[in-house]
């Protein structure tokens, strides 16, 4: 299954998903700020909750530079809403249970572990701009600092 991959300058593929209250929400409701879509592999594991609780701490910085934050995984509405309730975020989070949106943006992508082969999510973000334009594309995200360095890049570029 070869995917595009997604890269700055690119605009950034629209999709409709399900929040944690079953809401839909779409990547064009976000036009005229900025959008950091960030893609993670699972609900209340130890990497993911605190990529999580990273970005809520920083949210009302990246409200400041008018910009929201957007998390997806495959996880269901239901496993969202606890995540969210156990960990007291403050972000939304999505739904991508049939994997097309993971897909479209590239993320879905075989993983090893422990020697086995299996696909799922890379740990990625896009830094999407007013017009729906990818401005930055991190893959393989490593947790530790990496709210911060998606604010610095946006400090820059807003």
């Amino acid at each position: 299954m070869a995917q595009k991959k997604l890269t700055a300058g690119s605009p950034a593929p629209d999709f409709s998903l399900p929040d944690a209250s079953g809401n839909m929400v779409s990547l064009s409701t976000f036009r005229g700020s900025w959008l950091i879509l960030y893609f993670y592999p699972r609900d209340n594991t130890s990497g993911c909750t605190l990529e999580a609780v990273d970005f809520t701490d920083r949210v009302n910085d990246f409200k400041t530079l008018r910009a929201s934050i957007l998390g997806i995984s495959p996880d269901t509405v239901d496993s969202h809403r606890k995540f969210i309730e156990k960990q007291g975020l403050g972000i939304t989070l999505l739904s991508d249970s049939e994997r097309r949106v993971v897909k479209e943006y590239g993320v879905w992508q075989i993983k090893k572990l422990y020697g086995k082969e299996s696909y799922g999510v890379v740990r990625s973000t896009f830094l999407i701009d007013p017009e729906g334009i990818i401005r930055q594309v991190w893959e393989k995200v490593k947790v530790n600092g990496h709210a911060d360095e998606v604010m610095e890049s946006l400090r820059k570029m807003s």
